[in-house]
């Protein structure tokens, strides 16, 4: 397979290839190298984009949430549309083999692009690779890259430094996030180790986090009983409406001890954003579950905010995952803020902001919610 010259780092301009170089390189069920090429990717073909994130590594919410080490992948500032998906609204960042761009200089005229199937698969092929039947009863099911995702790589060990230097060289991460992290995860791992510490040490946490600007010791329990109803708010918000994040502590008197509010995870990922003002992008109703394949329609809307995605600082075995996966958010946890000078705008999305949510996170199968 034809390389890129160089694996691309975090700002560095590509295009994406003809539509008619990328299905050449794809086999007969439309993947390259066990990651799927979708249809709502073809929109993309020979337009120019700069690099989000190095997709070196990411994290499997298929099996058991694990890291994957991945190879020749990149993140570009695009995601799912879900338009060949059943209308999926999840929105996942797109995953692009390398062999699928071409970068953006003088030198990269004479890039040739690996032709693994001469005759190409054709386009209309590749439309019907979206969905296969369950072998025991025939039900459709979706095929997407999240869903296909523990295929395309390999287990990767939270202990593997590399993974870390690779972070900080690809551009995915600074030198402040990786200390930052590393003190996070002493503290956690400290406060669990069963020796009388866990109080004394959150407690040390929430007393230095303002002096690098952090947030609050974020993996705390919900205050409500198990078997008890957890409440509910109706905003009816909709998509450009600005809205405050509730402080961490009103959210905790909302969900369970098990950190559930009718079924949605509340995750640590969650935290830096407690108290911030974002704008609404979109109201989402169903998603694909990443572990079945099969759309999950979602009883109570779950709001998605702009720019407010997961940056894996808190989440074990996947720290510093490029992902970005949004957050899901239940309106209980928001509050309707007036547009006006006081109001902050939202950040955008790839800047530095404390960026998904599995039951590991509230995304997991991209989101446990009551059905």
């Amino acid at each position: 397979m034809t390389k890129m010259k160089r694996q691309p780092r975090v700002g560095d301009w590509v295009e994406v290839r003809s539509k008619e170089e990328i299905l050449a390189t794809l086999d007969g069920e439309g993947q390259l190298d066990g990651m799927p090429f979708m249809p709502e990717m073809l929109g993309f073909c020979g337009q120019r984009f700069r690099v989000y994130k190095s997709a070196h590594k990411t994290c499997d919410t298929v099996f058991p949430v694990r890291g994957l080490r991945l190879h020749d992948m990149v993140h570009l500032e695009t995601r799912c549309g879900g338009q060949a998906h059943g209308g999926c609204q999840a929105g996942c960042l797109i995953f692009w083999k390398t062999a699928w761009l071409k970068a953006v200089d003088a030198n990269s005229a004479g890039e040739s692009v690996d032709r693994r199937n001469p005759a190409g698969i054709s386009e209309s092929t590749l439309r019907s690779k979206t969905q296969i039947a369950v072998p025991d009863d025939g039900t459709l099911t979706f095929v997407c890259q999240a869903t296909r995702l523990p295929y395309a790589g390999t287990e990767l060990p939270w202990w593997e430094i590399r993974q870390y230097v690779e972070d900080y060289q690809s551009g995915n991460v600074s030198l402040r996030q990786l200390i930052d992290g590393g003190v996070y995860w002493l503290s956690y791992a400290l406060s669990q180790a069963g020796i009388g510490l866990g109080r004394p040490i959150r407690w040390l946490y929430d007393q230095f986090y303002p002096l690098w600007g952090g947030t609050p010791f974020p993996q705390r329990s919900g205050r409500i009983p198990l078997g008890q109803g957890t409440p509910t708010a109706t905003l009816n918000l909709q998509p450009g409406e600005l809205v405050r994040v509730k402080s961490h502590a009103q959210i905790l008197e909302t969900i369970d001890t098990r950190n559930r509010n009718r079924g949605l995870f509340w995750d640590a990922e969650e935290v830096p954003y407690c108290g911030g003002v974002y704008r609404v992008l979109r109201r989402v109703t169903k998603i694909v579950n990443e572990k079945t394949g099969k759309m999950l329609e979602m009883k109570n809307p779950c709001i998605v905010l702009d720019s407010v995605v997961c940056q894996s600082r808190f989440s074990a075995c996947r720290m510093f995952c490029p992902r970005s996966i949004h957050s899901y958010w239940r309106e209980v946890w928001l509050e309707r803020v007036d547009a006006g000078p006081a109001a902050a705008p939202a950040s955008r999305e790839g800047e530095n902001v404390p960026l998904m949510q599995i039951e590991t996170s509230s995304t997991g199968a991209k989101a446990v919610i009551d059905q």
